[in-house]
């Protein structure tokens, strides 16, 4: 037992780790190279789990984590046969994660390819949405109604592709104009309603379904495809039911249901904008529809 602790000091304390480390000391540049190579290493991770972190492959994360750590521990303590089973997991572990991982690894790229990098590129500030007093206002006169409603906020994910799906309007936001735009029988009521910079920018737009397994029977198309754009992109999305006349709100594959318009422009303020909501805050029922 003594020699294997004194070979596990051994490798802790091995000359290729001293190496390393008097290498670092010996030239500053290295180390400044060093820290930002672990600032961005640390990002990565950071948004790889926020990714998946509301995902099934969180648990098989932690899995894989266990099989590594246990197929370290059986190579110190020499436990050859579980050694040689365990490397052989790990070995094939790339092609579990792409076979297994494959709906959040899209899910993964595409919010990448829907990044809007020129805004990081040109340090723009992101401008303050104020037109969530008039889709508040909507939402609440349709839930009355039991008129459907979708609408899509965009935020750092660009929409331009589900916007050209739909009709271009680049008009402004005004309660009206949402309630007219999705009376039933009309042109443009059956899609979503993209708004961005304070604009309605385009209307009757198709956006994805969602694939989760185990949502409540009582989504239909339009929850699912609110769900679905918010699973790949940034956005925060307003959907209002066309049975019940609840009142939604969905954000990184996440729902809200039965909320007032009260409580919509506060959560929407929150979500969209820097500066906290001023509303009194009200008692919020949170409904998560997914089954665990």
């Amino acid at each position: 037992m003594e020699e294997i602790f004194k070979s596990f000091l051994n490798m802790i304390q091995g000359t290729e780790i001293s190496d390393y480390f008097n290498t670092l000391l010996a030239n500053p540049l290295k180390i400044i190279l060093a820290v930002i190579d672990v600032i961005i290493v640390l990002f990565i991770l950071y948004n790889v789990y926020r990714v998946l972190k509301n995902t099934r492959a969180i648990k098989l994360i932690k899995g894989i984590i266990v099989l590594v750590i246990a197929n370290w521990l059986s190579s110190i303590f020499s436990l050859n046969i579980l050694h040689s089973v365990l490397g052989l997991v790990t070995n094939y572990g790339i092609l579990l994660i792409i076979v297994v991982f494959q709906p959040e690894l899209r899910r993964a790229l595409e919010q990448v390819g829907n990044t809007n990098f020129k805004k990081w590129l040109e340090f723009e500030e992101q401008k303050e949405v104020e037109c969530i007093d008039e889709v508040a206002k909507a939402a609440s006169s349709m839930s009355k109604t039991k008129t459907g409603m979708l609408v899509v906020f965009e935020r750092e994910s660009s929409l331009g592709e589900i916007a050209h799906t739909g009709v271009t309007l680049n008009s402004d936001v005004s309660s009206e104009l949402l309630i007219n735009i999705f009376v039933k029988d009309t042109p443009l009521h059956d899609g979503a309603v993209v708004i961005k910079n304070n604009k309605i920018e385009a209307a009757a737009c198709i956006l994805p379904l969602t694939d989760k397994e185990g949502l409540d029977r009582i989504f239909g198309t339009r929850h699912r495809a609110a769900i679905g754009i918010s699973e790949v992109t940034d956005s925060v999305v307003v959907v209002v039911s066309e049975e019940t006349g609840t009142i939604s709100i969905c954000e990184n594959g996440n729902i809200l249901r039965d909320i007032t318009e009260q409580q919509l422009e506060k959560e929407l303020n929150k979500r969209l904008n820097k500066k906290a909501s001023k509303i009194k805050k009200p008692h919020i029922v949170n409904k998560m529809m997914e089954k665990r």
